[in-house]
């Protein structure tokens, strides 16, 4: 073989090497790509609910539509936040010593938005002092 054949040959290799990593490159990012857009879609049919409470406390949402509930503890600062949740409507109960104390139902929850649903703190103070 003369060099100049050499050379060629050595040539066609790398970009056949190049060429499979640009194709190996490309279904990478479509794939990652793919996978981002279902997460975000998934973002699309969830809203929250949120507000104040007594410190401490546990805060439920439960749905009308399904029965799917969940709960979630006060912080100490008498916030508390349920994300994620199906889009639909709620009865969100604030409960005291595990038993429910305050119901306030039929709440929306809306694509990509939160509802405020405030519970009455004693003194007006919802933080744990």
């Amino acid at each position: 073989m003369n060099k100049k054949s050499l050379l060629l040959n050595t040539h066609a290799r790398r970009r056949r090497g190049i060429s499979l990593l640009s194709l190996t490159m490309a279904t990478a990012l479509g794939v990652f790509g793919a996978a981002g857009s279902s997460a975000a879609n998934a973002q699309a049919t969830a809203g929250s609910i949120f507000g104040k409470a007594p410190a401490g406390e546990t805060v439920m949402a439960k749905s009308t539509t399904n029965g799917m509930q969940r709960h979630v503890k006060v912080d100490s600062k008498g916030r508390y936040m349920l994300r994620a949740l199906p889009i639909g409507i709620y009865n969100v109960v604030l409960e005291k010593n595990g038993q429910p104390a305050v119901k306030h139902p039929n709440v929306p929850v809306v694509v990509g938005r939160g509802s405020n649903v405030d519970f009455e703190c004693v003194q007006d103070k919802c933080a744990g002092e």
